[in-house]
């Protein structure tokens, strides 16, 4: 018997169809992603741990100088949120929700989600050699992972390039002056690769750089396109040098400005900006299949680096706290000149603590970590938050000199937003080896 050709032709296509993969395990060139509902909270335990937060929040941290932003949730469910203090303390302009703050290297997770999203579309490989995408970088046997895990022993530019006779100081730097200064200068390693951990901005200043090679957008158009648009992140973005304008600014403990300095203009290790309710949503987005698929978050949230026992570790992209009880904290701290950012997630209990300051304040920080034992055992002592202050990167090199006379006001604005090379000694290597 014959069949028309049309029909040998559907016949074929629906056997195809039924041979192939489900289409949510093919991976994607672009994100689709829509939120979930809150999870089920009960009412009773909502009122309750919507008054501890209050008292809390309220006796440890509102009313000793904080000026900022302060959200947690539970299930999505928003059990706390208060603004307090002032966008410009200047200006007096009030802080509102959609006030977006410098979330310094609290940015390193948004870079090292980024990168996995790059691995998940068969883009990249976690193996991949830093040669392959920047041939003749002097650090043989650096791969992708050792970058965002802090075990590839390439020194600090923070501190390399804060050399005056090698690098300008009134000039910003930025990325590509990064790698250019490496290519030129060849700071010494620190560490042979993957032998240990040593916090070094210069990681995610090559991932972004990595990200833009391989997507052949920049940075900040590819996290906007990728990430915070699809995300809904409206108030999230990337800062440029352009932005200066109109960024928050931040200032210090006593409320003096903080003059930017010659570091401003790199990102990948800083540089989001960004608002608690849209933090929210990141951390939310985590929970679901729909952006990074479950087995390489798992990866993510893996400790790497285990050569000393502590309950300290970190995994790709993400600080982890790996407690005696079996409890562990996914979270990444910062801090840049005033801006002092704490995020954490508390997986179990799928809680989220996240305050975010523009006026220097250690004792966010020591609220963040004890705010953990509001919703388990999580072992904080009144110590924890002095530790957690500690690790975070180095600040720039440039001082704030106390007295400086305070630039004007700003005018209020619109809205708008093999072979080794040869490793040259350069006199901020030892500071960058011995960084924290």
């Amino acid at each position: 018997m014959k069949y028309p050709f049309y029909l040998l032709l559907f016949a074929v296509t629906i056997i195809s169809c039924n041979n192939s993969a489900p289409a949510s395990q093919e991976p994607s060139d672009s994100l689709e992603y829509t939120a979930s509902a809150p999870g089920a909270i009960a009412e009773k335990e909502r009122k309750e741990l919507s008054a501890r937060l209050g008292t809390f929040f309220d006796e440890r941290l509102v009313g000793k100088g904080f000026n900022g932003s302060i959200l947690v949730a539970k299930e999505g469910n928003i059990l706390y949120e208060k603004y307090v203090g002032y966008r410009d303390l200047r200006l007096k302009d009030p802080l509102t929700d959609t006030t977006s703050f410098h979330l310094a290297s609290t940015s390193k997770p948004f870079t090292g989600m980024a990168t996995l999203w790059l691995v998940q579309q068969g883009k990249l490989s976690l193996d991949d050699s830093i040669q392959k995408f920047f041939p003749g970088l002097p650090y043989p046997g650096v791969t992708v992972k050792l970058l965002l895990n802090h075990r590839s022993g390439i020194p600090n530019y923070v501190y390399f390039m804060a050399d005056k006779k090698l690098w300008d100081q009134k000039r910003f730097v930025t990325n590509p002056d990064v790698l250019a200064f490496i290519y030129r200068e060849k700071p010494a390693r620190s560490f042979k690769p993957d032998t240990r951990f040593s916090y070094s901005n210069t990681n995610y200043v090559l991932l972004a750089a990595i990200i833009e090679k391989v997507s052949g957008k920049p940075f900040p158009d590819y996290l906007k396109e990728n990430l915070f648009g699809p995300l809904g992140m409206e108030h999230t973005y990337v800062y440029t040098l352009k932005d200066s304008a109109t960024a928050t600014h931040s200032f210090d403990a006593g409320g003096g400005f903080w003059k930017d300095d010659f570091l401003e203009g790199t990102y990948g290790d800083k540089n989001v900006y960004s608002t608690p309710r849209d933090m929210l949503k990141w951390d939310q987005a985590l929970y679901t299949n729909k952006f990074i698929r479950q087995s390489l978050l798992d990866t993510a949230f893996m400790p790497y680096s285990n050569e000393t026992r502590s309950i300290h570790n970190y995994g790709l992209g993400w600080r982890l706290l790996m407690l005696p009880n079996g409890k562990k904290i996914v979270y990444h701290f910062g801090r840049w000149h005033g801006f002092t950012p704490a995020f954490a997630r508390l997986i179990d209990e799928k809680a989220t603590i996240i305050i975010l300051g523009n006026k220097f304040n250690r004792n966010i920080y020591n609220s963040a970590h004890k705010a953990y034992d509001i919703f388990g055992n999580y072992m904080q002592d009144e110590d924890d938050g002095e530790e957690a202050e500690k690790v975070q990167e180095k600040q720039s090199p440039v001082k704030k000199t106390p007295g400086d006379k305070l630039p004007a006001p700003p005018a209020k604005k619109t809205a708008d937003k093999g072979t080794k090379p040869a490793a040259k000694k350069i006199s901020s290597s030892k500071a960058a080896a011995k960084q924290k």
